[in-house]
């Protein structure tokens, strides 16, 4: 957990000022978003994990 809040600190507040706190709930929606469902993961075998999990349902199906 604290690997996430790192990471979601250093790409989120470190290069940018909010000028609100609805701006920044709105990146932060957003860059969770990003994070569970599309960005690539080397450990998924370079897919996002939606390509990952769809591949999964397929070879149950």
């Amino acid at each position: 957990m604290e690997s996430f809040f790192h990471t979601m600190k250093t790409e989120l507040y470190y290069e940018h000022h909010y000028q609100t706190k609805d701006k920044l709930i709105k990146a932060m929606t957003e860059w969770i978003e990003y994070y569970n469902q599309y960005r690539i993961r080397h450990i998924l075998k370079g897919k996002t994990p939606i390509e990952y999990r769809n591949l999964a349902l397929e070879k149950v199906a």
